[in-house]
């Protein structure tokens, strides 16, 4: 026997045991919904998918179309697309899952307590890092101090990232470890926060934040590996089976692609780079990454206006409503934006640009309309990621330069314990706008910003709604006039996200020819009191025709 013969006869019986006699499956019994490309909801109760993709949805006669298939019985179970989170931070996420989290403690004293536990239970650590605190929260609402954590722990590093990202708090041993003093001086787009000598008090804002960071041990590829597989198990568990990965480093983007090629990757990743990178021009120069079984595309750049509204780092027009002096900080200079802008969009890379206050959002509209006449790129899907606190005239805007907001609806709930406080009852006219963009026919990009917000899209979609957090207070809703309905929530956590991220053809939903990408939950959100949508539980994770969670 010759070896082609062999070859041919290998390949046949490879055949005839894996694929040629691979059959369709069936979810059958099934309270599904879809929504098109167009929008219009979809109710079916059966499923047919083979390879992965969707082969069509219906009624049971699906099961004489496909006379060959495993059938699974839904149990008359929910069934709708697999949720995509169109803002997060993938391996942040996994590191915080990793690290201590002091979102739920009560007060400074308390999270340095915690702390202090957290790091006699794991004395190997050369630096204690977490996040999660937000002084909002605590009895005085003053930011932390360097000198209550080291009543509990002083021996050691400790860093603790503010819930938004955009702030830190330092020990006193972590301020000598990064050589900040008084004399330090704050660096553009920053803040140290001082005493009434000039000391720094421990927390840093924004910019001032890297002075620190560049001295914690460096990231590798097994802390990477680490920080992944946690936060892909949390979001498979949740029902995110695709998310916008808002802002990755140049080895993050080596280890993003090792990852697709190896085909280890179990949630879609669109992940946009970081316009702060050193390597941002060379990553461009590469070109689009994309992956045949689109769980991996990097197309995009995030572009850093400004820092967030809870630290006062959100770029205003006028000065904080409870701190007059102070308008904000722009990480980004003005200065820079022109080239920043004709480079990416030169390169017809889609620019994502961090925008919370309104000074910061007119930049990003201002710029963009520069730049379309000049070089083009209206075309790219541009964003504005948080879209937050909005002048009036500004949101028709969005429209006109065919710009996505990217929104994310349990910031309204947080936030609106201080954002009045922060910016005024008439400025928040124009802010979590969701309604006045929907109105307008703005698609909205939903998400959550995890880990600055728990990454449970049932919360988001909760909160979309209801305008309430998870104890439904206020009554009737924190500025109710701008919630959405249910289907115009589930399109932006489905087929408007994919939109924003030009994978609308093969995610979003759960018509012919897209990806098999859905779950089964335990209640039927489309029908079941608003109140009570928070407390969805997720049954059943399928991605690409595949149980990965149950």
């Amino acid at each position: 026997m010759t070896p082609l013969v062999k070859l041919l006869q290998a390949g046949i019986l490879a055949c005839f045991s894996v694929t040629c006699l691979a059959k369709p499956t069936i979810i059958s019994n099934a309270k599904g919904y879809t929504l098109t490309n167009s929008g219009a909801l979809i109710q079916f109760s059966h499923i047919a998918f083979d390879n992965g993709k969707i082969l069509d949805i219906g009624d049971q006669s699906l099961i004489n179309q496909f006379p060959n298939s495993r059938i699974i019985d839904a149990n008359q179970k929910t069934l709708i697309p697999g949720l995509i989170d169109a803002h997060g931070h993938l391996l942040g996420l996994g590191a915080t899952l990793l690290q201590v989290d002091v979102r739920e403690d009560k007060s400074a004293i308390e999270t340095a307590k915690h702390v202090s536990d957290y790091a006699k239970q794991n004395p190997q650590l050369a630096w204690v890092t977490g996040r999660g605190w937000n002084q909002v929260l605590w009895p005085g609402k003053a930011f932390p101090t360097a000198q209550q954590i080291d009543e509990y722990i002083n021996e050691t590093p400790v860093w603790l990232e503010r819930v938004d990202g955009h702030a830190g708090w330092a020990n006193s041993k972590a301020l000598e470890i990064a050589n900040i003093t008084k004399d330090t001086i704050d660096p553009p787009g920053g803040k140290i926060l001082r005493d009434e000598q000039g000391n720094p008090t421990g927390v840093l804002i924004d910019t001032a934040m890297y002075m620190l960071e560049k001295h914690l041990p460096k990231a590798d590829k097994v802390f990477y590996q680490a920080s992944l597989d946690a936060a892909t198990e949390h979001l498979l568990s949740l029902g995110i089976t695709s998310m916008h990965d808002a802002g990755i480093s140049q080895s993050v983007y080596d280890f993003y692609q090792q990852k697709a090629s190896a085909n280890e990757l179990k949630v879609r990743i669109y992940a946009m780079l970081a316009a702060t990178d050193p390597q941002l021009s060379s990553m461009l120069e590469k070109g689009y990454v994309t992956d045949p079984s689109d769980f991996l595309s990097i197309r995009s750049v995030k572009v850093y206006g400004d820092g967030a509204l809870g630290s006062r780092g959100a770029a205003l027009f006028e000065g904080y409503a409870d701190a007059p002096g102070n308008k904000g900080l722009l990480v980004t200079q003005e200065s820079q934006l022109k080239s920043l802008f004709e480079l990416i969009l030169g390169h017809k890379f889609q620019l994502n640009y961090h925008a919370i206050g309104d000074r910061a959002n007119r930049l990003a509209l201002d710029q963009f309309a520069q730049t379309f006449k000049s070089i083009g790129g209206k075309n790219l899907r541009n964003r504005v990621e948080h879209a937050q606190v909005i002048s009036l005239d500004d949101i028709p805007r969005f429209k006109q330069l065919s710009i996505i907001p990217a929104m994310q609806p349990t910031h309204a709930t947080s936030d609106m314990n201080m954002a009045e406080d922060r910016v005024g009852k008439e400025r928040l006219r124009g802010a979590y706008a969701w309604r006045r963009f929907v109105e307008q026919g703005t698609p909205i990009a939903l998400g959550s910003d995890f880990p600055v917000e728990l990454a449970n899209p049932f919360y988001g979609i909760h909160a979309a709604v209801t305008r309430q957090d998870r104890n439904n207070m206020p009554q009737n809703g924190w500025i109710p006039s701008q919630a959405l309905t249910i289907v115009e929530t589930i399109k932006g956590f489905t087929i408007d996200a994919a939109y924003a991220a030009h994978q609308e053809d093969v995610l979003g939903g759960l018509t012919p020819g897209k990806w098999a990408d859905f779950i089964i939950v335990d209640q039927d959100i489309f029908n079941v009191s608003p109140q009570d949508l928070w407390k969805t539980q997720v049954l059943e994770t399928w991605v690409a025709g595949e149980p990965v969670f149950k």
